[in-house]
């Protein structure tokens, strides 16, 4: 996470933005002392202390699915734009060495939340003052380089991903996670008012799916995996596979007859599986979720 700032688009132009934004900090308190955002603060991990919120998000069917694409051999790990600390805490929790990179000073959102969580939690995380753009890292020190709702928010799109690559071992593993995406820049307003906090903040953005993967790849990445909307729980979560059956069945009551009969084929795991890669590459909501693996080549003999 950042600060708030108005954001940018893949060419480094600002976008559309809310009038005289408040800070990031403050818009989480917002949701905080709201009693019905409650549980739009459980489901983005935004509870106190952090230590919980990270805990919860150890045991979530999120964490679970993101975990399954950790690389092995992982035992460095940089958690870029780590906000609160969740992700940061949940790599620790693995055995990983991680520095935390974090803008934001804050004891909400930001390095202090981090900071505190791992000395409740007796976790050794290194917090740093940096961004995906200015990464404090020496070249190729890290395994792993870890962004959960990041890149969306880069100045540079390009740029943070050659920064990323940088500090990435040969034959390092990039994971980004939930990042924001449209199919058209002009799609991106409505994205803006559906989303809870940036009415306060203005510091959402959104980009293509190919703006993400072109500039992963233009830095050096081979792109190893692409997960969409329904591809992975790292996405679709807090939906569980069950919980987004009954969604998914619930939406088609509006057409008749058609809710019992996709409830009957989704009993059956392979056509569940095919209606969901289905959904997945129909998606065209502004703001649907896309998460990428990519693998740093080896250095060639």
């Amino acid at each position: 996470m950042r600060p708030a700032e108005r954001p940018y688009d893949s060419l480094g132009r600002q976008v559309e933005c809310v009038v005289n934004p408040v800070s990031w900090e403050d818009a989480v308190r917002s949701l905080l002392e709201d009693p019905a955002k409650r549980q739009v603060v459980l489901d983005c991990y935004y509870d106190q202390p952090a230590s919980v919120a990270a805990l919860r998000y150890c045991n979530s069917l999120e964490w679970r699915a993101v975990r399954s694409l950790l690389p092995p051999t992982a035992r460095t790990a940089v958690d870029i734009g780590a906000g609160q600390g969740i992700s940061s805490v949940a790599l620790a929790r693995e055995g990983i060495s991680v520095t935390a990179v974090e803008p934001d000073p804050s004891a909400i959102v930001g390095r202090a939340a981090i900071e505190r969580a791992a000395r409740e939690l007796d976790l050794p995380i290194r917090t740093l003052d940096g961004t995906a753009e200015r990464i404090p890292a020496a070249d190729s020190e890290f395994d792993l380089a870890f962004a959960r709702q990041v890149l969306h928010h880069a100045r540079d799109l390009p740029g943070a991903c050659r920064e990323i690559f940088r500090v990435l071992r040969p034959g390092a593993t990039f994971i980004s996670i939930r990042d924001h995406v449209v199919s058209r820049h002009a799609d991106r307003p409505l994205f803006f008012e559906r989303h809870p906090l940036h009415v306060l903040y203005g510091g959402e953005n959104a980009f293509r799916e190919d703006e993400y993967l072109g500039a992963m790849s233009a830095a050096g990445f081979h792109v190893v995996r692409v997960l969409r909307s329904f591809d992975s729980a790292a996405n679709f979560a807090p939906y569980s596979r069950e919980s987004l059956r009954e969604a998914i069945v619930d939406h088609a009551r509006r057409v008749p007859l058609l809710a019992p009969m996709l409830r009957t084929l989704l009993r059956s795991t392979v056509a569940y599986d095919i209606v969901l890669a289905l959904l997945s590459r129909m998606d065209s909501r502004p703001g649907r979720l896309l998460s990428v693996v990519c693998r740093k080549p080896e250095i060639s003999a």
